[in-house]
């Protein structure tokens, strides 16, 4: 049975009384696969962490926790959400260990390099360009460190079914993991399961060094050479 379309508007942009019920729901629909993704990261005492699109807040104390000697950044672009993020988590943040802004994915108010671990879980659903939003995500990314995106894809027929298709948009795996090595974001691990939601894991690459792009350019002017001769 597809959910209203007013549910899955508050899904992407809580707000009202209505939002404030779904975020009650959604952080205990979530809760284990957010911890499925903070598991496979593998969360280090002084990680620099992101919580893109973080809702309701719950899984800031999780990472806050796991994080000991680190800090811990929600974002999430309704108004709502950031409130009752800050709420729940109040003590944390007046401690300097947790941090909550209203931003969207396609522009993060923070430098290059910021996170060694950034969790996103079923939130690409309602970015309007992918391509965008990990680019962005990859800038904030430190070389080396690591995303874990988890969502379901088209092949889960149960779900596409389930949510109208003008708010939620369930990529292809392949499309994703193509728009990850795009980004320069690395994929090691993820598998598309039907009924499933897929958890893949990314790591950024470093930049490459003066005498890579040296040897690149010298291959490309080989190349071009050699077609010239022909």
């Amino acid at each position: 049975m597809r959910r209203p379309r007013f549910i899955a508007e508050h899904a992407r942009n809580a707000r009202g009384l209505v939002g404030r019920i779904i975020a009650f729901i959604m952080a205990r629909e979530t809760r284990s696969q957010n911890l499925r993704a903070m598991d496979a990261l593998g969360i280090d005492r002084s990680d620099q962490i992101l919580d893109l699109g973080c809702g309701h807040g719950h899984s800031l104390t999780e990472l806050a926790a796991r994080a000991a000697t680190g800090h811990v950044v929600g974002v999430d672009p309704s108004e709502l959400m950031v409130e009752i993020a800050i709420q729940r988590n109040r003590a944390l943040i007046e401690a300097a260990r947790v941090e909550v802004v209203r931003a969207t994915v396609e522009s993060l108010p923070f430098p290059d390099d910021a996170f060694d671990k950034i969790v996103c879980v079923h939130v690409l659903y309602f970015w309007k360009d992918l391509d965008v939003s990990l680019r962005e995500i990859a800038r904030v990314l430190k070389p080396g460190g690591r995303l874990g995106l988890l969502f379901r894809t088209k092949a889960d027929l149960a779900a596409v079914a389930s949510f109208p298709p003008e708010i939620y948009r369930f990529p292809a795996l392949a499309d994703v993991t193509a728009a990850l090595e795009r980004a320069a974001l690395d994929v090691h691990a993820g598998a598309d399961y039907a009924n499933e939601p897929v958890l893949l894991l990314a790591e950024k690459r470093p930049p490459r060094t003066a005498s890579e792009v040296s040897h690149t350019t010298d291959q490309a002017d080989a190349i071009l050479a050699s077609r010239a001769i022909t």
